[in-house]
C-alpha cells in the first residue's frame, strides 16, 4: 500500500475491513516505532526543497490527476454511514428551499457523486479542489449537471473561495482527506475560511489521517518535511493530526465541537498475511447558531 492510497479503497480480493473502532487515545508505539521515527528526524527536506513544494502544491496536483485521472481513489459511498448529515430527507432541490453543500477538495467527485447517485439530492452541491484538471474531470462526468451542482477550482488556503460563494452561505461543508495536504502553517487559514462562509448552526464534517498512521510509520528519511508532515515521492504532501489538535483548530475559530476522535480500522488478508492497521481523526463541528 502506497502512502497516497485512499483508506477507504476497496480490500483486495481475500481481504476484509474491520469496524472502525472510535476513542480519544493515541496509539502507543513501540520502541521499533519510536526509533524508526527518530531516524525520519535525521535526514529532513531542505528549506529550500519544502518552500518549493510550497510554491508547486498546484502542479504536483494536477500531475497526480494526469497520471490517475479517475482510477486511483474509489468511490466513498461510506459517508453517509459515519456523517448522516448527508442523508437526504426528500425535500429535494426543487422546492427552491435546497440545504448547500460545499466539497472542499472535492478530487474526481468521489464523494459527490456517490450521494447524487443514491438519491440524496435536497442540497445544493458546490465542489471545489486545487488542482483545475480534477475540476475538469469532475465536469466530464455524467452526471454532472448544473441545475444541482456546481464545480470550481479554488486554493481554500486563500480569500479565492469568497469569489464563488457568500459568507454565512452553507448548511454543510465537508473536509475529509484534505487539510492533510495543505502546509500546517495554513490550518489556521483554511478553517478560519470555513466558519465565514458556515451558516449559523451549518456543520463541518471532518475526516483525515490520524498521528502514527501506519503511512506516517512508513516513510524514510529525506521524507519529512515538519513535525508529522510528509513529502510522498510525488511530491504531494500528507500531515497527520492528534485528535486534540484537531478540536482545538476548530475551537479557535469559533466552532462547537460536536463529536471528534481517533478511527481505528484494520484490513486483513489471512492468506496474504496482511494485517494493516490504519488511525484516522473523525470530527463534527457546528457554528454556533447564536
Amino acid at each position: 500500500m502506497s502512502a497516497n492510497e485512499d483508506p477507504h479503497a476497496k480490500p483486495k480480493h481475500g481481504s476484509f475491513n474491520l469496524g472502525d473502532v472510535a476513542t480519544s487515545a493515541a496509539k502507543v508505539l513501540t520502541d521499533d516505532e519510536k526509533a524508526h521515527l527518530e531516524e525520519q528526524n535525521k535526514r529532513m527536506v531542505s528549506d529550500f526543497h519544502a518552500r518549493k513544494l510550497e510554491l508547486d502544491a498546484r502542479k504536483h496536483w494536477d500531475l497526480f490527476y494526469k497520471r490517475n485521472e479517475t482510477r486511483f481513489f474509489k468511490d466513498r459511498h461510506w459517508t453517509t454511514r459515519e456523517f448522516e448529515e448527508l442523508l437526504s430527507d426528500g425535500s429535494g432541490i426543487s422546492t427552491g428551499s435546497a440545504k448547500t453543500l460545499l466539497e472542499i477538495g472535492c478530487g474526481v467527485g468521489n464523494l459527490v457523486f456517490p450521494l447524487i447517485e443514491e438519491g440524496h439530492r435536497d442540497y445544493f452541491v458546490y465542489a471545489c479542489d486545487l488542482s483545475p484538471r480534477a475540476i475538469e474531470l469532475v465536469k466530464q462526468h455524467n452526471l454532472y449537471d448544473e441545475q444541482y451542482m456546481m464545480a470550481f477550482p479554488c486554493d481554500i488556503t486563500t480569500d479565492q473561495v469568497f469569489e464563488m460563494l457568500g459568507e454565512s452561505s452553507l448548511n454543510i461543508a465537508t473536509l475529509i482527506f484534505v487539510l492533510s495536504a495543505i502546509h500546517p502553517d495554513k490550518f489556521d487559514a483554511v478553517v478560519g475560511n470555513i466558519f465565514r462562509l458556515m451558516k449559523p448552526g451549518g456543520m463541518v464534517l471532518f475526516r483525515d489521517y490520524g498521528l502514527y498512521d501506519m503511512a506516517q510509520l512508513r516513510f524514510k528519511p529525506g521524507h519529512k518535511i515538519a513535525e508529522n508532515f510528509y513529502m510522498r515521492q510525488d511530491g504531494t504532501r500528507s500531515y497527520y493530526f492528534a485528535e486534540d489538535e484537531v478540536g482545538g483548530l476548530f475551537r479557535k475559530a469559533g466552532f462547537e465541537v460536536v463529536t471528534n476522535s481517533y478511527i481505528y480500522r484494520r484490513t486483513v488478508n489471512p492468506k496474504e498475511n496482511i494485517d494493516v492497521p490504519r488511525i484516522f481523526v473523525q470530527g463534527k463541528f457546528r457554528k454556533p447558531s447564536g
